[in-house]
């Protein structure tokens, strides 16, 4: 049986990697629609290799007979629209901030918490957490059930594709700027990108941390269990794909490096690549592209009893966003539609 699908918020990077990655896995689709604002109606989005999809006004649309939508067009967008598809019959798979936190709503990772997922029943709304969230959980989780995570401190260096497309732009513009000696303009971030790093994503919340920082704290919980305790630092690099973060990790009871290491070889979406030798690490610029969740730079920490640190790395917009959304469809398919 063959699906009825739309991807709204269609013209957007994670939109078009959504659209490509459900090409690239082959999802039981009978049909594909491109939707997005009333400005972006009847522009062009590839399918695959050979299909190109008409762009249809999310104002307009009709989801009656649509059997799944994944929204990746923002807070206020899936605020007004995801219910209107809800209530149509559509399973909306969320990718923005919106519906995360809602207790009837299920926050998924499906190698992590596949069983949260049939909560959907009770709004027709499954949300996606956010693509810092989503890397570091798939590397926490087979590690909290090997021995029980009481504290996680995690410094982040994002890339501007996570802040959209014309923030991606701006890295360009400024860094080309600088070498023929533009004047620095500013737009869509705080201080200057190009050539530095900003240690501010999102807004800032009276205890001083950034929404940024809360979210990965509080999605964490949700995602994985609510006694873990998490610290967080979310800083915006000059790269334009792949997110990095260094973790440090306080566990209940012992646990062995080499243990650690074995159990995250094992783990479905990972990728050990910890060699203690030059390049024997992976860094934004190869995860580019790959679908993996990547792990390096394994070793315990002496500081603290019972501690160990890594570093990860993935995609943003693959396994971050896209990948992550179609897979909670396809586990929704094989296993609830």
């Amino acid at each position: 049986m063959g699906y009825k699908v739309a991807v709204v918020g269609a013209t957007g990077n994670v939109g078009r990697e959504m659209l490509t990655t459900l090409a690239e896995r082959e999802f039981p689709a009978d049909e594909v629609y491109a939707v997005a604002s009333e400005r972006s109606a009847g522009a062009e989005v590839s399918f695959g290799e050979d299909d190109v999809l008409k762009v249809q006004d999310l104002s307009h649309f009709d989801f009656s007979g649509v059997d799944i939508a994944l929204f990746s067009s923002g807070a206020k967008v899936s605020e007004e629209f995801a219910p209107r598809a809800a209530r149509a019959g559509t399973v909306v798979i969320d990718n923005s901030s919106h519906y995360r936190m809602d207790p009837d709503v299920p926050l998924v990772v499906p190698e992590v918490n596949p069983d949260a997922l049939p909560g959907y029943a009770r709004k027709h709304i499954i949300a996606n957490p956010n693509c810092s969230t989503i890397q570091l959980v798939m590397a926490l989780k087979p590690l909290h059930d090997l021995a029980p995570i009481e504290r996680v401190i995690v410094s982040t260096y994002q890339s501007t594709s996570g802040a959209g497309r014309e923030a991606m732009d701006e890295l360009f513009t400024q860094t080309r700027g600088i070498f023929v000696n533009d004047q620095m303009k500013r737009e869509h971030f705080t201080k200057q990108i190009a050539f530095n790093v900003i240690p501010h994503i999102d807004s800032f919340m009276e205890d001083g941390a950034t929404r940024e920082e809360w979210k990965m704290m509080a999605e964490t919980k949700k995602i994985l269990d609510p006694q873990i305790r998490l610290h967080a630092t979310c800083v915006r690099v000059p790269v334009f794909i792949g997110h990095a973060e260094a973790v440090h990790v306080e566990f209940g009871t012992p646990l062995d490096e080499d243990e650690a290491r074995s159990v995250l070889r094992k783990a479905p979406g990972v990728t050990v690549v910890d060699h203690r030798v030059d390049e024997g690490y992976v860094t934004p610029a190869e995860c580019a592209g790959e679908d993996a969740v990547f792990i390096s730079r394994l070793r315990t920490d002496p500081t603290v009893e019972n501690g160990l640190a890594f570093w990860v790395v993935a995609d943003n917009l693959r396994k971050g966003a896209a990948l992550n959304t179609v897979q909670i469809a396809e586990t929704l398919v094989s296993a609830y539609l």
